[in-house]
């Protein structure tokens, strides 16, 4: 595991060099914001981090209900039975396997692995505009559709799970790169992932965090590249169908 720090966020990043997988620790005044859970294996390590902070872990907030990212949860629950877990009311479903769609919604598989073992029942299903401290909760979806985002207020940090990569260069979700295209194969809809990622630069956030590769300072003009390619990439794929 490895810890990096940017002010009040510590990155967690399980094997970095292979398959890298993160969770964060979130800095307040009356302990720590846990945003997602990683792999199973990862609950000792997150432990461990907290503890040289310092200070307890009373909050367990989800991105989103991938194995890679509430991987850890239920041995945490078991570890710190007080900390109130967090997810979207819409991914609270997923969290339980259910895979079903809103009539509403595109009628787009659910990809990616999505949990069949977790016995954890969230304290609190969050909505767009939520405050959980110091993050304010922002409605994202595209990779699953009821993935989130979570805005510092203090700093402007964004903590966007896989609304992006930035494992083998930036991309929004759904957008392959060969080198690791692990979180596009797993996006349920790339259209929605784009609208979600257009709504976070709004913002103007100080930092990136996402579920793989390392923390962005300064993101700004990276995310208009990854902008405009996912544009790119998804007007050439419409076209192409209505050539057909």
């Amino acid at each position: 595991m490895k810890i990096t720090q940017a002010g009040n966020l510590y990155q967690l990043a399980f094997l970095p060099r292979l398959f890298p997988v993160n969770c964060y620790l979130v800095e307040e005044k009356d302990g720590l914001t846990l945003v997602d859970a990683a792999m199973p294996f990862s609950a000792k390590g997150i432990m461990k981090a907290a503890g040289e902070i310092g200070k307890p872990i009373k909050r367990i907030v989800l991105t989103h209900a991938h194995d890679d990212h509430v991987g850890a949860l239920d041995e945490l629950k078991k570890t710190l039975p007080h900390a109130e877990v967090f997810i979207s009311a819409r991914d609270a479903r997923l969290l339980k396997g259910d895979v079903t769609l809103d009539a509403d919604e595109p009628q787009l598989p659910v990809r990616g692995a999505v949990p069949k073992k977790v016995t954890t029942v969230p304290d609190v299903l969050l909505k767009e505009g939520d405050r959980i401290g110091s993050l304010l909760a922002l409605s994202t979806p595209g990779h699953t559709p009821g993935s989130m985002s979570f805005l510092d207020v203090r700093s402007n940090a964004v903590i966007a799970g896989d609304a992006l990569q930035l494992r083998a260069g930036i991309a929004v979700s759904g957008q392959v790169k060969l080198l690791f295209p692990f979180p596009a194969l797993a996006t349920w809809n790339k259209y929605e992932a784009l609208e979600s990622v257009k709504k976070l630069r709004h913002y103007t956030p100080s930092l990136l965090a996402v579920g793989h590769g390392t923390m962005l300072q300064d993101p700004a003009v990276k995310l208009d590249l990854a902008i405009s390619a996912a544009e790119r990439n998804l007007a050439t794929a419409l076209n192409g169908r209505s050539s057909l």
